[in-house]
């Protein structure tokens, strides 16, 4: 009898021990799971402004930086429910690159214009005026930036959020940041870090080509260190881990520009955007931009071969053939790679990018051509690795000299993290 009551005890204790461990680990049954079995679905700064900040709106006019991707966990747009909450004066709106609404390609210039849905005046931050004017702000008390960014330096948004910062800061308007997650994570730092005389609107800060930061990580040290001194308050997330990728969380993925479909494009994008700084296609007017690399000139085999015999970790190479329905080589077979991830943990985008640069570079020096308005430099940040690649130094020896510059920023860095 004594060794049945054991038994059974013990059995009751090692149940209880596995319920507990299951629920500590987000699975089945802790009473909070989700779709990804995480313990706690992750709150955007969105959610946590609706829910537990509010205050800093209410009763305030609100200017908006969106576009598409300001949408709140359950993808309801921040436009519509700030404009149908009577608590909040929602006064104008302010589209990045591609527009409020996210219709345009890059690029192009969005005009001035009256948005159907809540009549509201929409200001365009890219093209001729990239910094939102007095005129612009004269209703504006609060500015609110809510845009999922992808964790790369080239891509403007981020620097959209600067001038915007700038212009409150000149106008005594205060600027509150919806912090949203990288969603290539929040832990790999990379690449080279942009030179000065290299700044650009694809670049506009001495930060690497992968910064490893949230966007409101980002406009406390674009803050701090690049002297905005804007009245400035992030709004954090609740819940979201520094080794996430998107994928990791319960969060739909709503993409943030047109030629940004999917995460696989964004793990891809800080080195295969290399591309857009020479005449090969980077694989825009098809459905897979920048995981698609070819020209006409290529032989798709030999370029697949070529880059697959070097090993590269979480990546292999398939050959491919696509023709651009816009862009470069737009109505031109060309040919090339695809490049497959086969683990995003241990692909390195940018050693990756160089890679296929220097190969196409290499295998047909005779067709290859870097953009003569120097584009490639403002997109590395520098002008020594295009000379490198020309001078036939191998991608070891260019990643190895960045590192110093890197580490520094790395520590820099570490001042700002918020979670």
């Amino acid at each position: 009898m004594k060794k049945w009551l054991i038994g059974v005890a013990t059995l009751v204790l090692v149940l209880a021990t596995f319920s507990v461990t299951m629920a500590q680990q987000g699975g089945p049954g802790n009473g909070e799971g989700n779709k990804k079995g995480h313990a706690k679905q992750l709150e955007l700064g969105v959610d946590v402004l609706l829910d537990e900040e509010k205050d800093l709106i209410d009763g305030q006019n609100v200017g908006l930086i969106t576009n598409p991707t300001g949408v709140d966990s359950e993808l309801n747009s921040i436009v519509d429910t700030l404009h149908n909450d009577p608590d909040v004066n929602l006064t104008a709106l302010y589209g990045p690159e591609h527009g409020v609404r996210g219709d345009a390609q890059a690029g192009e210039y969005v005009e001035y214009y009256i948005d159907e849905k809540t009549g509201l005046p929409v200001y365009s931050l890219y093209g001729e005026t990239r910094k939102p004017t007095p005129e612009m702000l004269e209703d504006v008390d609060v500015l609110l930036f809510d845009i999922q960014d992808v964790g790369t330096r080239f891509y403007t948004y981020i620097y959209t959020m600067a001038f915007a910062m700038e212009a409150a800061e000149e106008n005594d308007v205060e600027f509150v940041v919806l912090d949203r997650p990288n969603p290539i994570n929040g832990l790999d730092v990379a690449g080279p870090v942009l030179e000065d005389e290299y700044s650009s609107f694809v670049g506009e800060y001495e930060i690497p080509l992968r910064h490893g930061m949230t966007v409101g990580e980002l406009a406390y040290l674009f803050n701090e260190e690049f002297d905005i001194g804007a009245d400035l308050n992030v709004v954090e997330m609740d819940s979201w881990k520094r080794y996430m990728y998107y994928d990791d969380t319960d969060l739909e993925f709503v993409l943030p520009s047109p030629n940004m479909p999917t995460l696989d494009t964004a793990v891809v994008y800080p080195g295969a955007a290399l591309i857009e700084g020479t005449n090969v296609s980077e694989g825009r007017g098809t459905t897979k931009p920048f995981e698609l690399i070819g020209a006409p000139f290529i032989d798709s085999d030999e370029l697949a071969t070529h880059l697959n015999e070097q090993d590269l970790p979480g990546v292999t190479f398939r050959a491919a053939s696509f023709t651009p329905t816009f862009s470069k080589h737009a109505g031109d077979l060309s040919h090339g790679i695809e490049i497959h991830v086969t683990n995003q943990r241990s692909y390195k985008s940018i050693e990756t990018g160089l890679h296929i640069v220097k190969a196409i570079h290499d295998l047909y020096p005779e067709d290859f051509q870097f953009r003569t308005d120097g584009f490639f430099g403002n997109l590395i940040g520098n002008g020594w690795v295009q000379e490198a690649i020309e001078n036939g130094e191998s991608v070891d020896s260019i990643v190895e000299q960045w590192q110093d510059d890197l580490d520094e920023f790395k520590e820099l860095r570490e001042e700002y993290l918020i979670y």
